[in-house]
């Protein structure tokens, strides 16, 4: 374990001044039960042999870094390699902390697991756990996210997860996390909140970190197999952040190595129109956690939007705006123009459709790769494929005739 993991947060889950726990009396017992059993669980060396057959022998780790040669010779620049969280069972990095929670829920006595998903990658990998522990499973997701990644909803309800719509506001993302907020306190007792990211109360912002953290873990070790170094550059996208610290855990201590998240600018600076919260955000506390968040001019979370489902969210992770804050990483920008052409880009010159989550640290990284040198390397986390963005993107950005 690094020494920056074994240190922070602190023991009120604060990154620096961001994280601790905003929530009403009525939810401070469970969560003080689930710090209690995170405490226990993470130690216990039966849950790490659990968690490590599930992993192995379920999900498929690890999952392999893949050169991007092709991409790499059109970009001109340094060398693009790609840590595929896209090949994880799923399709995404969310069952990673997915099946730890579940496991966690059954060492509680729960009998049910509530959850909000945007792209549903979330909310297939819970409703999955859930199936295989033989738990229920309750999905909150936004209408205008229903109707946009029909393929996970499909997938959702075919895994026997019951899906509610969230109607109000944008119906996005953020609604979807009010709902389902709405949703666990009168269950509390049977069910536990199995949040999607690194955000939420503590214990949440560390827990679903600690989980993510093999993909950072494992990619150090391959990486030196393809470069006999650590990599230069290592980039991923924003929106909570858990996919991006979970690679970022590999080399939180390496000072020379660049750590870059990757914000959604959507379709503009203006507010409505982007999701780029560590860019134009300020301090606030929204969902039970203090961190950056996006506001309107009355101090409440602003509207927000990305052709990502799953990063159009007006907070980020608490670790995220730390890290931020100190400058250990660096915050990229990827529109939704630059996104869509990345994911065309990948699929027709590597074979790998992305999801648009993700498409948005693969154009990040293309951008910062025609700055660099030959000899310098990029490792980006690809921490979704994307078969639930298809129809919505060739519906909405025909496909370009010929390759690139």
């Amino acid at each position: 374990m690094s020494k920056y993991l074994e240190s922070t947060p602190n023991e009120e889950g604060y990154f620096g001044k961001f994280g601790g726990s905003f929530i009403p009396p009525m939810l401070e017992q469970p969560f003080a039960d689930i710090r209690k059993a995170y405490k226990e669980l993470k130690n216990d060396p039966k849950f790490i042999e659990e968690l490590k057959y599930v992993r192995k022998h379920y999900q498929g780790r690890p999952t392999p870094i893949s050169f991007a040669k092709n991409l790499t010779e059109h970009c001109g620049g340094a060398k693009i390699y790609l840590k595929r969280e896209d090949l994880n069972h799923t399709g995404a990095h969310k069952l990673n902390h997915c099946m730890a929670e579940v496991i966690l829920a059954k060492h509680l006595g729960k009998t049910k697991v509530i959850a909000e998903t945007g792209a549903g990658q979330h909310g297939v990998a819970l409703a999955t756990a859930a199936a295989y522990f033989g738990l229920e499973c309750e999905i909150h997701m936004g209408e205008v996210d229903i109707a946009k990644e029909h393929p996970n909803v499909v997938r959702m309800k075919i895994l026997g997860a019951k899906i509610i719509p969230a109607t109000h506001g944008l119906k996005t993302l953020k609604e979807a996390v009010d709902s389902a907020f709405e949703s666990y306190v009168p269950q509390a007792d049977t069910a536990i909140y199995c949040i999607g990211s690194i955000v939420g109360p503590h214990p949440f912002p560390m827990m679903v970190r600690d989980f993510q953290s093999i993909i950072g873990f494992e990619s150090k070790e391959q990486f030196f197999e393809h470069e006999d170094n650590l990599p230069d550059n290592v980039v991923a996208c924003v929106g909570g952040g858990s996919n991006a610290m979970g690679i970022f855990a590999g080399f939180i201590d390496d000072k020379e190595v660049n750590l870059y998240g990757v914000e959604p600018m959507g379709k503009g600076d203006t507010i409505g129109e982007h999701s780029a919260t560590l860019t134009y955000g300020e301090e606030g506390v929204m969902h039970g956690f203090n961190s950056i968040m996006l506001k309107d001019e009355n101090g409440e979370p602003a509207p927000v939007y990305s052709i990502g489902s799953g990063i159009d969210y007006p907070s980020v992770g608490p670790e995220q705006a730390h890290l931020k804050e100190t400058g250990r990483t660096k915050v990229g920008l990827c529109n939704d123009e630059e996104a869509v052409d990345a994911f065309y880009k990948l699929s027709q010159l590597e074979g790998i459709i992305p999801a648009l989550e993700s498409a948005h640290a693969v154009g990040y990284a293309m951008k910062l790769a025609k700055t660099l040198s030959k000899d310098k390397t990029i490792l980006v986390n690809l921490s979704g494929r994307g078969d639930k963005d298809i129809d919505f993107v060739v519906e909405n950005h025909p496909v370009p005739n010929a390759k690139f």
